[in-house]
């Protein structure tokens, strides 16, 4: 289901204005660009090869978005084979590393699921979204090829980056890209009813103090699996360009929402179905966070009307 209504105000959409965009110069570019003013993005478009030259230092990082914001085609069906997050789960808990101060700790590795869309060739398919340009958002609502964009209640996800070798040190400069599907349960670029949207996908560069915010939905609950939000880490933007290939990325995991706010979001008619699905299914079951799931699971505040806010420290190693 897609709404034409925006959910967050008109200034968290960083490519809302057809003047100020800057399609298909890379996720280098974007990042460069999202750190200038409006008037600084309008004077070095109106530079061509001088100004995205001056953003991404020189040379492009991954190549363009297919035309019209097309993609690779899909098995028949338009669904891969597998179920929605699919695959064994990780390390659990028990395998975190502490900081030596014992402030903050490392998160297990996860499955990616079949549906990652960064290159990884996860259910046969080799779709790579990290190499489009805007894929560095902070909005995920909007689809960047369709410009449909997605309703539910919403949910503003700050993570942040740390270092446990040197006691919790911001880790700046790093990219998480986060996925999740829609109210509905389906995920964008496989999903048949929404193969041609890419929503609820983005990527952000950690800031000084190693965070990155995205303001995206509360994904819903489907079958097998507890309501939860893939990301990936990566040292760096020409990293995250090449996408989760021959051990390309940092980390893998996924963030388990609390129960309390799953039944209060999926109290809303959007959410058909989800609490259905939940009442089926406990996290000492599920496929991914039965074998712990503390570390894994954000601090969240807010409410159904007003939205979400959660918050999660994720430890690297270096």
């Amino acid at each position: 289901m897609t709404e034409p209504l925006n959910p967050f105000p008109a200034e968290h959409d960083d490519h809302s204005h057809a003047p100020d965009d800057f399609t298909h110069l890379g996720m280098n570019a974007d990042a460069g660009m999202m750190t200038r003013t409006v008037m600084d993005r309008r004077r070095l478009l109106g530079l061509g090869a001088l100004g995205v030259a001056a953003l991404t230092g020189g040379a492009l990082l991954g190549g363009p978005a297919l035309a019209g914001g097309g993609r690779p085609p899909l098995p028949p069906g338009g669904m891969p084979p597998g179920g929605p997050g699919g695959g064994p789960g990780g390390q659990g808990d028990a395998a975190t590393v502490q900081s030596a101060n014992g402030e903050c700790s490392t998160l297990p590795t996860e499955t990616q699921g079949p549906y990652p869309a960064d290159g990884s060739g996860a259910s046969g398919q080799t779709l790579n979204i990290l190499d489009d340009s805007g894929i560095v958002r902070r909005d995920l609502t909007r689809s960047l090829g369709t410009g449909n964009r997605v309703s539910g209640v919403p949910l503003t996800l700050t993570m942040r980056l740390v270092d446990v070798d040197t006691n919790c040190t911001p880790l700046a400069g790093y990219v998480v890209y986060i996925w999740a599907c829609t109210p509905g349960g389906e995920y964008s670029l496989y999903s048949q009813n929404i193969v041609q949207e890419d929503y609820l996908r983005g990527a952000q560069v950690t800031d000084a103090n190693g965070e990155v915010t995205f303001q995206t939905i509360f994904p819903g609950c489907y079958a097998g699996r507890w309501p939860h939000i893939h990301f990936e880490v990566y040292a760096n933007l020409a990293a995250a360009v090449k996408g989760n290939v021959d051990q390309n990325v940092l980390l893998v995991s996924q963030l388990a929402l609390p129960e309390a706010e799953c039944r209060a979001v999926y109290a809303d008619s959007r959410y058909s179905g989800s609490v259905r699905n939940l009442n089926s299914l406990s996290l000492s079951s599920d496929m991914v966070f039965r074998d712990g799931v503390k570390a894994q699971t954000p601090v969240m505040v807010g409410s159904v009307q007003g939205g979400y806010q959660a918050s999660l420290m994720v430890g690297l190693k270096n």
